[in-house]
């Protein structure tokens, strides 16, 4: 594999319609497979930041069927925004890994600076890394991953981002100052930034389905800030559990999953009331971190980050199906293949 494997077919749609009621995540029901990764076998892709490797799991027997060495420290497995590849970040390593999803082989790694996460504009243009040590917002070439330019941000941190429905602008946390950026995807700058608060440690970032709202995990404040996606104005916090970290809609778009790291709970928000519905709790607790949803809906997949496990939660009823042990610090895991008709990047944002 070389570095033409993220070319995007650009015959896809582009980007969805402005936040006007309209379900951003409309493509991502049940079934809705890209006829891309149709046939593609159903697994769970684990980077290990303790031991350097990429633990394999197939969805349907829990089994591992995979292990290998990647680099020093991959943090998130990414799908690329045409579907056909998976990015393995290692920021320490100054790369990127290839993989394959529908042969499991992997490839050469692709030399990027400090590749700590990954997200594509929706036109399948840019890639965009978040170069988290850096401080910088590196825009790069997704057919070659050659850069085009840098943004240097006004913030300490930036990790984690999601797009507008209408992809004019994307919204980052900078995890280490507490603040949240606005950024113009075509003018490749940023346009506005708030503070959550003095204390505030943002992680994960999510759109909601009208694309109204930007829902913003918050590790050390243990809940959910909402940003009002006209506006970039803070609309309300929603206390979930102690260390709110990873978000993810479900299939039927009507919740959204809070992963509470510090307490071993996974928090159920309904996107109608935007109150937590319900609280799932890990038996015997645990560290849920990143992860995602699969492909039918039914399970969400979780790395437990400290507990060096996967867990494999039923969305039913929040019934733990099984505690598999992987490597000791199991990060952003991807379930793939997922559905939609491209990759905006993460462990599987797409639409």
């Amino acid at each position: 594999m070389g570095r033409g494997v993220a070319t995007p077919p650009m015959a896809l749609p582009p980007t969805p319609p402005d936040g006007d009621g309209t379900d951003v995540y409309a493509h991502d029901r049940p079934g809705m497979l890209s006829p891309v990764v149709k046939g593609m076998p159903a697994r769970v892709y684990v980077p290990d930041t303790k031991s350097g490797d990429v633990i394999v799991l197939d969805q349907r027997t829990f089994k591992r069927v995979d292990r290998f060495k990647v680099g020093r420290v991959p943090q998130h497995v990414v799908p690329s925004w045409d579907l056909r590849t998976l990015w393995v970040n290692d920021n320490d390593s100054n790369d990127l890994v290839p993989i394959d999803p529908r042969t499991g082989r992997h490839g050469r790694p692709v030399p990027v600076d400090d590749p700590y996460n990954l997200y594509f504009t929706p036109d399948g243009r840019h890639a965009v890394v978040m170069a988290e040590r850096k401080e910088r917002i590196d825009f790069r070439d997704a057919h070659t991953m050659r850069l085009v330019t840098s943004v240097n941000v006004p913030c300490q941190g930036p990790n984690h981002a999601d797009f507008s429905a209408a992809g004019d602008f994307f919204l980052t946390a900078c995890e280490f100052s507490g603040d949240v950026l606005k950024i113009d995807t075509a003018g490749r700058r940023v346009a506005a930034s708030i503070n959550l608060s003095n204390r505030a440690m943002p992680q994960d970032v999510k759109l909601s389905p009208d694309g109204r709202t930007f829902y913003i995990a918050d590790m050390a404040s243990n809940g959910v800030w909402t940003v009002d996606a006209r506006t970039f104005r803070k609309t309300g916090f929603l206390p979930t559990g102690k260390g709110a970290h990873g978000l993810y809609v479900s299939r039927d778009s009507r919740v959204l999953y809070v992963s509470n790291r510090g307490e071993g709970t996974i928090s159920v928000v309904s996107f109608a009331t935007g109150r937590v519905d319900r609280t799932w709790r890990l038996p015997g607790g645990g560290s849920p971190d990143m992860g995602g949803v699969s492909a039918d809906g039914r399970v969400l997949w979780l790395s437990g980050r400290y507990d060096g496990v996967v867990y494999a939660i039923s969305t039913a009823d929040g019934r733990l199906i099984r505690k598999i042990r992987v490597g000791t610090g199991p990060h952003g895991l991807c379930v793939y293949p997922q559905p939609g008709r491209y990759s905006l990047g993460h462990t599987g944002v797409l639409r």
